[in-house]
């Protein structure tokens, strides 16, 4: 990698490069101890919650990146939705989109309101997420008007919209019990067409990660949950990485 990003486009060649068939927005926080995935402290120390989220965002890419090889799966662009600064814990190139500043609920809008075309937004939180599932998620995208994912504590894990509007998100509170429904609403309220994903658990509290490890046994995640539990202690941004990074700016 060249540093945290390249240097950002101009606008209007930045928006025309994040055009795709489906464009897969994944959001995410760059894994810094004290800072991310803190419900897993305790038991978890903030160092091997910061290893956690990092194999999350690893799995969670991966899954994405593996969709080109699902028959019928049209043209994909994986942009990373950043909340910090791409670093060594980056290990394979993508392109990124910095995270709008704000409540959540601005910054997962602003999302949307930076690409063209059909997009489908995922979190960090589900590193069970299959490229099969995503391969689902997009192909229900191109006959419906939205794709929604709901998450096993209320919430959502995925939201896809064939025209993206940022405003239907904008308002929506997040991180209660009723996000998922309240966000659901306001799609139902626009008379969109909508497919529903199936139920996905996120990763917040301990419990949860060592559910999503027996769920998904043979990813990064599980690996880095494992090795939590049996006394090692994993570190965040151990590796080096590889290929470049570009820093797309919004439309």
């Amino acid at each position: 990698m060249s540093g945290p990003a390249a240097s950002a486009s101009a606008s209007t060649s930045a928006a025309a490069a994040v055009t795709a068939a489906v464009t897969v927005l994944v959001m995410a926080k760059e894994p810094v101890p004290g800072r991310v995935k803190t419900r897993l402290t305790p038991p978890f120390t903030p160092v091997q919650a910061a290893a956690v989220a990092e194999a999350a965002i690893a799995d969670t890419l991966t899954a994405v990146r593996g969709l080109p090889d699902h028959p019928g799966v049209g043209p994909v662009r994986a942009v990373l939705v950043l909340d910090g600064a791409a670093g060594p814990w980056l290990r394979a190139p993508i392109d990124m989109l910095p995270q709008a500043t704000g409540p959540f609920d601005a910054r997962l809008a602003a999302a949307f309101d930076a690409v063209t075309g059909p997009a489908l937004l995922i979190g960090m939180d589900t590193p069970q997420v299959s490229p099969a599932l995503l391969a689902k998620a997009c192909d229900l995208l191109t006959r419906h008007d939205a794709v929604f994912g709901p998450a096993a504590d209320g919430g959502w894990w995925a939201l896809g919209l064939r025209r993206p509007d940022g405003g239907l998100l904008r308002g929506v509170a997040t991180s209660r019990p009723d996000t998922g429904r309240r966000q659901r609403d306001r799609l139902d309220q626009a008379a969109l067409r909508i497919a529903t994903l199936p139920t996905l658990r996120d990763v917040d509290t301990a419990a949860d990660a060592d559910a999503v490890t027996r769920l998904a046994p043979h990813g990064r995640f599980a690996a880095t949950v494992r090795a939590i539990r049996t006394g090692a202690a994993p570190t965040a941004g151990a590796a080096p990485a590889a290929g470049r990074t570009t820093t797309l700016a919004s439309r």
